[in-house]
Order: structure tokens, then sequence, then C-alpha cells
């Protein structure tokens, strides 16, 4: 969008994604050097839109590594920002090419699509906390990770926010409502209007960092982002491989129960319930996370520990789950220790 007014010198200003360009024609450098640069570096911009579009590497290789974060994170915003991406591509590499950036003010203006992705990317944000951090506080996890979230929306382009007001919002909107999954919204919400009202421009001239110096911090943050899904995910995906282990097993053992139960396996009338009793006892082990014939005092001190841990009092954003795994551990506690001399 081309703007009515001229600059200094004659340039006229283009508005691209909230970044008033300059039109590169009408700023001063040797002839046809402008031409050749943007031309080589716009066609690498778009092969690298095109190939790796959703995880920002064409923003990494025009130097916008928190545009470039972002992408990855939500893979290129979700989809529609990657398509986005296409039309403001010429501006961007016009920047990276040393286009001056026209400032009409000393805050930028505000941005009703800069503020709607701090709102979604909040919430994003926020479940992903919820999902993979379950044994941190609510209060705690889910209002600083939303406000990361918009805080990393905020830092887009040559703009950028108070860090510190922006998750300060979060947490006071939080205490509203007690940490509460479907409080996310009004979160990021109040977070998002705190980093709009602290908006800035980023200070001119700041030094680049290096190559690795800058995929060296952003695959810190990669790895602060994933690592808890993962961990999340992979015990999951450890249960479901018990399971299927189980499973399979389940002829074996059937077999094997039948021939001692008939006498086959030379066991005595009563080995059929030994068995089960030793079956429960390996599972009771199991549970408390202790390995079998372990003492008794080890199974008072597992037994205090997990029950605390899996109290439905301190797990109320996954309460079926703890209090199926609060059942277990009693049930296993009994099988060792006998009937109701649980402690705590």
């Amino acid at each position: 969008m081309v703007c009515g007014a001229k600059s200094a010198g004659g340039a006229v200003p283009q508005e691209l994604h909230g970044e008033r360009v300059l039109d590169p024609a009408a700023v001063p450098v040797p002839p046809g050097a402008m031409t050749h640069t943007m031309a080589k570096q716009l066609l690498v911009a778009y092969g690298l839109w095109a190939l790796g579009g959703p995880l920002g590497l064409h923003h990494l290789y025009l130097g916008r590594d928190s545009h470039a974060l972002l992408w990855m994170l939500t893979l290129g915003g979700f989809g529609a920002g990657w398509l986005w991406d296409v039309w403001h591509l010429p501006s961007w590499v016009a920047i990276a090419n040393g286009a001056p950036v026209a400032r009409p003010g000393p805050v930028p203006a505000l941005s009703a699509l800069r503020l709607a992705g701090q709102v979604l990317v909040g919430v994003y944000f926020g479940l992903a906390a919820a999902l993979g951090l379950p044994g941190i506080p609510a209060m705690l996890a889910q209002p600083l990770a939303v406000g990361l979230g918009v805080q990393l929306v905020a830092s887009v382009g040559d703009q950028t926010s108070e860090a510190p007001r922006t998750v300060a919002a979060a947490f006071a909107a939080s205490l509203l409502f007690q940490g509460r999954v479907l409080a996310l919204l009004p979160i990021s919400v109040a977070a998002a209007i705190a980093a709009q009202r602290h908006r800035r421009y980023r200070h001119r001239g700041a030094p680049r960092h290096r190559l690795p110096a800058r995929l060296y911090r952003l695959a810190l943050a990669l790895v602060a982002f994933a690592a808890p899904l993962a961990c999340r995910g992979l015990s999951g995906a450890l249960a479901l491989a018990r399971a299927v282990t189980e499973l399979l097993l389940l002829p074996l053992h059937a077999g094997r129960l039948l021939a001692e139960v008939l006498g086959f396996a030379g066991c005595s009338g009563g080995c059929s319930a030994s068995v089960e009793g030793n079956e429960r006892q390996r599972r009771a082990f199991e549970v408390l996370g202790l390995p079998p014939g372990s003492s008794i005092e080890a199974v008072h001190r597992s037994y205090r520990e997990l029950v605390k841990f899996w109290h439905p009092d301190h797990n109320r954003h996954r309460a079926e789950e703890a209090e199926q795994r609060f059942i277990e551990l009693l049930e296993a506690y009994e099988e060792l220790a006998g009937p109701r001399r649980a402690p705590g």
C-alpha cells in the first residue's frame, strides 16, 4: 500500500505488515547494485518460503528471528500466516538489503491484526503448558506461557514491547480466574492489551548476532517449548507399548495358569491362588514404583510420596486421571501392607 505523502528526499513510503519501507528506487545506491542483490535474495526468499515456509526458514534467512521462532512453534501461524507472507516478502527483502524504514512516530500504530495474533498465540501457549506441564500449578505455568506467547508476537518485525509488563498482566488476570483452563482467553486478552499499551520500536543500529549464535538461541527456545510436550507424549507412548505387550502375552499367561490349575505344571491345589497372589503383589510393587520384594519401609515411604502427588485436590486440572491413580495406590498399599493401615 503506497502512502499519499512523500518522505524527505522524495522517497515514497510503502507500508507492509506494519513496517513502512521507503521505495528502494528512491534510495541512492550504486547503479544496478540494489536491483541485482534484491533479485537474488528475493528468489532465495521465495524458494525458502515454498520449501520451508511453515518452519520460518525465509524469516531466518532474512534475519527476522522472532518471526522465524513464531512460525516454528505454530507451523507458519497455523498455516494462514505462511500463505500471507508471500505478499510481504519483497518488503522484507528490501529491509534485509538495508532499505530505510519510515517510522511515522515514536510509537508504532495500533494493529488489530497483531492484537488478534497475540490473543490467539497466547491461548495456544497456555494450552501447551496445560498439556506439557501437568505437575506445575496452573496458576504458575499457564500465565507465564501466555505472557511469553503474547510477547513473542509483540516482538515480530521492528517492534517489541515490555516483557515484564506483559507477563505481569497475565499473572494479574490469572488471579481472577484461579488458573482454570477456561481463563486462558481473558488472560491472553489482558496480556495482549498490556503489550499493545507498551509497544515501541526496536532501537536502530542494534548489532546482529552471527548465524551460529542465532541458531543456538532458537534451538534453546524450541527445546524449552517442545521438551515438556515430548516427555508427555513419550510417557503416553510407553504406557501404550506396555499395554500392547500385555495383550500379546495374554495367551501365554492364560495357558500357563490353565496348566497349573489342571495339574500339568506339577503344582498343588493352592498353586493357582498363590500365582494370582504373586501377580497382585508384583502389580502392587509396580504401581508404587518399587522393585518386587522391597521392604515395608520402602512401601510406606513410596506410598506417602505418591498419594500426596496424585491426591485429587492437588490435580483438579486432571481430576479423572488423579482419582484413578489415587485408587490404584490405595489398593496397592493394602495389598502389600494390609487393609486400612495406610498412613497419611
